[in-house]
């Protein structure tokens, strides 16, 4: 196909048999063998099921014949799903998750898997199963975590959009990083099946080029079940003419400001939502002090603790089946006092009424996605010492998590560059459930501030 042909619109073309999703299959899988070699995105194939499937019969849908990857996060029967770990390197599954399955049933043809760090637990995808992720802007930089293959495999142009998950910024870290759009969406949404985490923090949706894909993947990822916490948003198809009250600020909650390409950005961003015609305030972040972020790793380290404590049971040494990074977050949890699981979870309580009060004077609440631009590869490998990855890490994914504690709907926009030329992107969120609000705004801003001809000098899409 001549040009860039997104998901909403190849799913067009195979409707009006103006192309077959066999043809959409092999331009993908020429595409994993051009670019793959070196941005290491997709992780593992399945061209011949994905060959087979695409020779039909399919599911009717607006994007049935559609080309998609799955994070390697996510079961899908029949292949492995290694969460990025040595220790689940061969874990051959034989079911498919709930999100991937409303996917499979919607017609999309999985082509393989996408690259992601041990477990998700960084904001790098550089583990040392599967190996760094460049990102296509410049292959000497992260496409950041936990869905940097997915990010990478979409901002190469392999896909137009891709499967990604997101329990402490992994869906809009990496979109930020690649120049992508990616939202993700209010707690309970999807239905997304078990999680090793402690907390109901995880959201399933996708990274994406355009906004309207990611809206047509969310609305067909959507709960739609007779129990479903939400009535679905179906297809938001546009920008919204709603005029938006929208607070805005660059701090951290530490009370550090970003790097200045980064602050430059979301000035930049604000003042654009301000021409649109909204409302925009400057306010101090609601969220100060180290107390979140201790509370948040609190958390995030349990699992870690669990994993551990699985590969020792299975008779295996954990320094040889898990990095460094996932041991120190075990040991950090595991020097706690024993009620501090218990206490992190009723201060995220705390955290989700404060989010929804100051959600309740503003419509939208636009920061930094990071506080810089995309490092370097190895400045936060799982390799590096622990103390100093640790602070790294917190300085850096500084702005994403508490909206996974609050439930929020969030999204980063690919609204800016740096000097260097890596893409920064503009994290806006909303109350639960106002997820449409969002992509109605993202629409606005697309139309406003155009991205979809920036293309880095690896892409390989049309």
């Amino acid at each position: 196909m001549a040009g860039f042909v997104d998901a909403v619109e190849q799913g067009n073309l195979v409707r009006k048999k103006e192309v077959t999703p066999l043809e959409l299959v092999e331009e993908t899988i020429a595409r994993i063998e051009a670019v793959n070699p070196k941005i290491n995105a997709v992780s593992a194939k399945d061209y011949e099921r994905a060959r087979a499937r695409a020779k039909g019969p399919l599911p009717e849908g607006p994007l049935s014949g559609v080309p998609y990857l799955l994070k390697d996060i996510e079961n899908y029967e029949g292949m492995n799903a290694t969460m990025g770990s040595r220790l689940l390197a061969n874990n051959l599954v034989t079911d498919t998750a709930p999100v991937p399955q409303k996917a499979v049933d919607a017609g999309m043809v999985i082509v393989g898997k996408t690259n992601t760090p041990e477990f998700g637990l960084l904001g790098t995808t550089e583990g040392l199963l599967l190996g760094a992720c460049h990102n296509p802007w410049n292959l000497e930089h992260s496409s950041g975590g936990s869905s940097g293959g997915a990010a990478a495999a979409v901002a190469a142009g392999i896909v137009p959009v891709a499967n990604a998950s997101d329990g402490g910024g992994s869906i809009r870290i990496p979109a930020s990083c690649c120049g992508l759009f990616g939202l993700k969406a209010t707690r309970s949404r999807m239905k997304i099946g078990p999680t090793p985490l402690a907390a109901d923090i995880v959201s399933v949706n996708s990274v994406s080029r355009t906004v309207r894909d990611a809206a047509m993947v969310h609305a067909l990822a959507e709960d739609r079940d007779d129990d479903a916490k939400y009535v679905p948003d179906g297809f938001v198809s546009g920008p919204s003419k709603q005029r938006l009250k929208i607070a805005f600020h660059t701090k951290t909650p530490t009370g550090q400001e970003p790097h200045p390409d980064v602050k430059a950005s979301i000035e930049a961003t604000a003042k654009l939502c301000a021409d649109l015609g909204h409302d925009v305030v400057e306010v101090k972040n609601p969220f100060s002090g180290d107390e979140f972020i201790t509370q948040f790793l609190t958390v995030w380290a349990s699992s870690p603790a669990d994993i551990v404590k699985m590969a020792q049971e299975a008779g295996l040494k954990p320094e040889d089946v898990l990095e460094p990074w996932t041991i120190g977050l075990a040991n950090l949890f595991n020097g706690m006092p024993k009620d501090a699981l218990a206490k992190s979870l009723a201060y995220f309580d705390k955290v989700e009424r404060e989010v929804a009060a100051f959600l309740n004077t503003y419509d939208v609440w636009l920061t930094p996605v990071l506080a810089a631009p995309p490092p370097k590869l190895g400045q936060q490998a799982p390799t590096v010492d622990f103390d100093t990855l640790y602070q790294r890490t917190v300085d850096y994914v500084a702005y994403t998590a508490q909206h996974n504690v609050a439930g929020t709907p969030a999204m980063s926009v690919p609204l800016g560059m740096s000097k260097d030329g890596l893409p920064i992107g503009s994290q806006f969120a909303a109350a639960q459930g106002k997820d449409a609000l969002l992509f109605g705004l993202a629409y606005e801003l697309e139309a406003a501030a155009p991205w979809i001809d920036r293309k880095p000098s690896t892409y390989v899409g049309g």
